[in-house]
């Protein structure tokens, strides 16, 4: 019961999209551009999308580092798989809780520890995707300038910013001055009911110790490549997918649909995102590029249902490798909170990492 309003709220979110989307399409129109589309080209976006959690997991090691060094891949690409999966499956984006405790159960790393590891990697994650938003808006080539300055264009376009902004100066205040700002934490909490005052400051202390990359320029420096591999990676993904219902509007623009789709995924859904994923690619595709809309969603249903598949079976394969049912890993939340509790009272290392 405990994320029932955030589960009906998702569904109601990705019911509207969906809706939205699909209301002025001709939906037979659709299938038959799916039906005419290129299956050998999709086969081969889905494998390049599906090898990208392997090279997730690559990424995961440098991030990991400042708390400890020696994770297997094994363990990072199932941690990787168990977290996808469960955010396909499960409601209230359960899946980078579940990350963090399936590493946890195959690696000597704290769920907090691995958890906050999570919170540096959606940073670079949303610089790297801000820069591919900008960077095609800045060629000459880009056709629409104008949907990105009214409307839904432009209040996507703020967001991304402002959240990518607000993120980076939060972390860099905590990288920099742990010592203060943990003093300023137990001030703030303070007027908290104990139990919630233990869980905020066990959050924390987890979060100072997992941004220690922040500290570290080699790490932030390789943390930042990875993170710019992966993502032109996965627009190779989206490219070849677009390729194969005749959308040839170039590299550039794949790049640019899947930096909107990386934000357009982060409002609340049902399970899959679906409805945020086709309501994005049809905004970038169609309204930025003019895409037919027939063909812009016959993409976006069959690239992401596509590319649901293959994750979702590794991410259980994995989870019933390590004897864990869909209710141990949708309390991946709660045994994260209660392990934050209990880092509630305790003090942390204030001197920078070295």
């Amino acid at each position: 019961m405990k994320h029932l309003g955030k589960a009906v709220f998702g569904i109601a979110v990705t019911v509207f999209l969906l809706w939205f989307v699909l209301k002025d399409v001709d939906v037979g129109q659709v299938v038959s551009e799916i039906a005419r589309g290129n299956f050998l080209l999709l086969a081969a976006s889905i494998s390049v999308a599906t090898f990208g959690f392997l090279i997730r997991a690559f990424r995961w090691k440098v991030l990991l580092a400042p708390v400890r060094r020696d994770t297997t891949l094994r363990s990072r690409f199932a941690g990787v798989s168990i977290g996808f999966m469960a955010n396909n499956v499960l409601p209230a984006r359960v899946g980078e809780f579940a990350r963090a405790y399936a590493l946890s159960r195959l690696e000597p790393v704290s769920a907090t520890a691995a958890f906050g590891s999570l919170v540096v990697e959606r940073f670079m994650d949303g610089v790297i995707l801000l820069l591919f938003l900008v960077i095609p808006v800045l060629t000459p080539g880009f056709p629409a300038v104008e949907a990105l300055s009214q409307g839904s264009g432009r209040a996507m376009f703020q967001f991304a910013i402002a959240l990518v902004v607000g993120v980076l100066l939060f972390l860099v205040v905590m990288a920099a001055l742990p010592g203060v700002f943990l003093s300023i934490a137990e001030r703030v909490t303070a007027l908290l009911p104990e139990r919630l005052r233990d869980k905020v400051m066990g959050a924390v202390r987890g979060l100072l110790d997992s941004i220690a990359i922040m500290r570290d320029p080699k790490l932030l420096a390789l943390g930042f490549a990875w993170s710019l591999f992966f993502w032109t990676w996965h627009g190779l993904s989206f490219w070849l997918g677009m390729l194969a219902f005749g959308i040839d509007t170039g590299f550039v623009s794949a790049i640019f649909t899947e930096a909107v789709v990386g934000f357009g995924v982060a409002i609340p859904s049902a399970p899959g995102f679906f409805g945020t994923f086709h309501f994005a690619a049809n905004f970038a595709l169609t309204t930025v590029y003019g895409v037919p809309e027939a063909e812009s969603l016959a993409f976006a249903f069959a690239y992401h249902f596509g590319g649901w598949i293959p994750i979702t079976v590794i991410g259980l394969w994995f989870a019933w490798q390590l004897g864990l049912s869909l209710g141990d890993v949708g309390s991946a939340e709660g045994q994260i909170e209660e392990a934050l509790e209990s880092q509630g009272g305790q003090e942390v290392d204030r001197r920078p990492t070295p």
